[in-house]
């Protein structure tokens, strides 16, 4: 059987190779030798060393919306995670209807950010319409606003996660700190929290890089106005590519400090919330 996984490997290993190769590998190499040049087309392309990197760090608005995305992505991480975690411990006590609240709360997922972020518009200007303003008035209301669609849409995933977590303790466990005379919050801080660290990992990971990484709902909900104050990253980045004639450098050499950011972030996270589960 070795022998045959050995010979036939390559031949099932070499379609996938090849698409990884031709629809990431090299228009990622691309991408990062195209923040070095100025160019409108692939094909004339000339080198201009650090100036585009040069120009998206004196940018205003590239340095707003990384401040902007960095402030949503702290807020969003907390309140996603603490909800989903909550509602997943609620479910898992044994109440009536869990299988029903668990697909109501899932079902905000399927939905498209597009189609999310215009909905979530109309409502909010709806309630915001009693005091004469819209979401796109003041920063703050697009902010929220943002943080809102963000959780709505966010939660119950990471709820899913978090009860496959809480539903893995052994009971064992559970009945021992019982017997022992612990409470509630003492079983929860002191077994089931540190026995979940695995899901909070990959939830606190998942809530992280979509934050940051949030376009769609972003684009549809307040297209960054007013003024490009409620723009995040990517769509500060898609906007300076395709709405600012001869920055298509700049919008790309963002694009490569877009991509270090998300992955320095992340990969910092991934060693500290790792290095939680190891000492549980």
């Amino acid at each position: 059987m070795q022998k045959a996984y050995k010979k036939y490997f390559p031949i099932f290993v070499l379609p996938t190779l090849l698409a990884f190769v031709m629809f990431f590998l090299v228009p990622f190499i691309l991408g990062i030798v195209l923040s070095f040049c100025k160019f409108t087309t692939v094909t004339n392309a000339h080198f201009i060393g650090l100036e585009n990197y040069a120009k998206a760090f004196s940018n205003k608005d590239f340095l707003n919306a990384l401040w902007f995305t960095t402030k949503f992505t702290v807020v969003s991480v907390i309140f996603v995670n603490v909800i989903a975690f909550a509602f997943a411990y609620a479910l898992t006590r044994g109440i009536k209807g869990t299988s029903i609240f668990r697909t109501v709360f899932f079902m905000p997922n399927l939905i498209g950010g597009i189609v999310l972020g215009y909905i979530w518009q109309l409502m909010i200007n709806a309630v915001l319409a009693h005091w004469n303003v819209t979401i796109t008035s003041d920063p703050k209301y697009g902010f929220w606003g943002l943080i809102i669609l963000m959780n709505w849409q966010m939660i119950g995933y990471m709820m899913i996660i978090y009860i496959a977590g809480i539903q893995n303790i052994p009971l064992e466990l559970i009945e021992a700190a019982k017997i022992d005379g612990a409470s509630k919050a003492q079983a929860l801080f002191n077994i089931t929290i540190p026995m979940v660290m695995s899901s909070i990992t990959i939830c606190i990971f998942l809530t992280l890089t979509n934050s940051f990484k949030l376009f769609d709902q972003n684009l549809a909900l307040t297209a960054g106005a007013p003024a490009r104050k409620t723009s995040m990253l990517a769509l500060d980045i898609y906007t300076t590519f395709y709405n600012r004639n001869g920055w298509e450098g700049v919008g790309q050499a963002k694009a490569v400090i877009f991509f270090l950011i998300v992955g320095l972030i992340s990969l910092t996270q991934l060693y500290f919330t790792r290095n939680k589960e190891v000492e549980s």
